[in-house]
């Protein structure tokens, strides 16, 4: 399951900087994460785990739990407002194939809540998950038929969704941390209080 999340970790090369609204988490657009929505994605996280084996996967917590949940939550609402933006449909059928797939790669269907679990996948995420995955791949397509060499495809599709986020100025919670663009990670931060970082223009 962790290999699948690959295919939406090639557009982490986001912009992050400080949220005015200290009840939002993050937002770009018309979208916002606010802080209550990233508590619940938690909380049912933690509900699943309580339902299933954990006893041989490394589970994150605290801070870590948080911080990449937040991640997370961006690729796949990123992915989706770019998918709009890109004029990408979907069809269920694609969607229930990929599904399919990965019940497959997992050992079954039973399988399915301990693979989310570790994979920390809300069961009302996988659909958006899986979608994600999907618009992510239509976009490497295109760019292969455009002429794109497959080296650099992953490289343009980061490009391509940092540049629709950032033009939508994107900004986080700084209590969640701080963007690092050398390793592609929202990175623990120290800050004073409730203080803010204005967005980049």
């Amino acid at each position: 399951m962790k290999k699948i999340l690959t295919a939406l970790a090639i557009a982490t090369g986001l912009l992050l900087t400080g949220c005015s609204n200290v009840d939002s988490a993050l937002s770009f657009g018309e979208t916002e994460i606010t802080t209550a929505d990233l508590q619940a994605k938690v909380d049912t996280l933690l509900a699943e785990r309580a339902k299933v084996d954990v006893s041989q996967m490394q589970l994150e917590s605290g801070e870590d739990l948080l911080r990449n949940q937040l991640q997370f939550q961006l690729l796949i609402q990123g992915f989706a407002v770019l998918g709009e933006e890109l004029k990408i449909e979907l069809t269920n059928s694609e969607i229930a194939t990929r599904r399919a797939l990965i019940v497959e790669q997992v050992g079954g269907e039973e399988q399915i809540p301990s693979a989310l679990v570790s994979a920390a996948v809300t069961p009302e995420d996988f659909e958006p998950y899986l979608r994600g995955i999907l618009i992510s791949e239509k976009i490497v397509q295109a760019l292969i038929q455009q002429g794109v060499a497959e080296e650099e495809v992953q490289a343009r599709v980061q490009a391509l969704f940092v540049a629709k986020l950032n033009s939508l100025k994107i900004t986080v919670n700084p209590r969640y941390g701080t963007w690092d663009a050398e390793t592609g990670q929202i990175v623990a931060s120290v800050v004073a209080g409730d203080a803010v970082t204005p967005s980049a223009e």
